[in-house]
């Protein structure tokens, strides 16, 4: 064999492995993803002044932002691209201190999908109002376990966490209890970084702190119930057995009246029934006015302050 022949085989195998490899490469990625799907928005307030070199640095960050949700490996499940958790983040830019340095609020809402629908159901639709950020222009955003690094990763990867503990709870019953975990453990590493949010005594009780805090504790182990009896024997069954499924929606949510009149005004609590109102409008929409009427006196019991919100189902 000459040794053109030799060449000409060895390039033939070398393409044939490049292209097992490539579509090994493809075939991988398109079956397993991590595990965010996250939409990130940043938007300054009206009267905040931002210059053209904010202007770049605020666009460089959500960037960073895009890239740490949805590139960090949070757990060590695989992901199919179709089962990431979807999460939208919306940071209201208030004030801008110093250049790189910013202060405001964050909308953080999460969709679940629903069994035999293309519906995704909301779970988690909270404004923190508690944000503090610093970022340097070019900097990656890197999160270290068990270490505080920054305000602004702490802030994120908290919120990665528990959303995966209200996504994994949603599944299998308290299912995310890890996940909780480590979101808890985050608030204990961040709280002597100077940062709001993360204690147990600033005013209000709605903040990083009680959420998770709250979250964990044995009272409030029937609001981890009700999400997963909620969402998998309720929202999933609705395709199946429409009648069957509002009944069970019915009893999951009744598991939360012990907590609500011992705790009332409880932020998980309250976050979770007014995350729901919409859905809970499209779902009785084609109730009887009895079946209504039983559904939103339980609504009053554990929301009272949505009151008016939840009389207009009954219209």
């Amino acid at each position: 064999m000459n040794l053109l022949m030799i060449f000409s085989n060895s390039l033939k195998t070398f393409k044939n492995q490049y292209v097992f490899l490539l579509l090994f490469a493809m075939t991988t990625s398109i079956l397993s993803a991590q595990e965010f799907n996250c939409q990130v928005s940043i938007i300054p307030e009206a009267k905040v002044e931002v210059s053209s070199a904010e202007q770049e640095i605020l666009k460089q960050l959500k960037q960073a932002i895009t890239d740490f949700m949805n590139d960090t490996k949070w757990t060590e499940d695989n992901f199919k691209v179709e089962e990431r958790i979807n999460l939208n983040l919306q940071i209201q830019i208030k004030a801008i201190p110093s250049t790189g340095n910013y202060t405001g609020a964050m909308q953080i809402s999460y969709t679940r999908p629903v069994f035999n629908s293309s519906y995704t159901s909301p779970i988690f639709n909270f404004q923190d109002d508690n944000i503090a950020i610093s970022y340097q222009r070019g900097a990656v955003l890197q999160y270290a376990e068990n270490q505080f690094r920054d305000n602004l990763t702490s802030i994120l990867a908290f919120y990665a966490y528990f959303i995966l503990g209200m996504d994994y709870d949603s599944f299998s019953m308290k299912g995310g209890t890890n996940h909780f975990m480590k979101a808890q453990q985050i608030v204990v590493n961040a709280q002597n970084g100077g940062g709001s949010g993360w204690k147990a005594n600033e005013s209000g009780k709605r903040n990083r702190y009680w959420l998770v805090e709250n979250i964990l504790q044995p009272v409030y182990e029937p609001l981890r119930e009700c999400n997963y009896l909620y969402h998998r024997k309720g929202m999933d069954l609705l395709y199946e057995n429409k009648v069957q499924a509002k009944k069970n929606m019915y009893d999951a949510l009744n598991k939360m009246s012990t907590v609500a009149s011992q705790r009332p005004n409880t932020i998980n609590i309250i976050n979770f029934m007014f995350s729901k109102i919409g859905e809970f409008k499209g779902v009785l929409s084609d109730s009887e006015t009895a079946e209504k009427t039983e559904f939103v006196n339980l609504f009053k019991k554990l929301d009272s302050g949505n009151t008016s919100r939840y009389l207009e189902i009954l219209n």
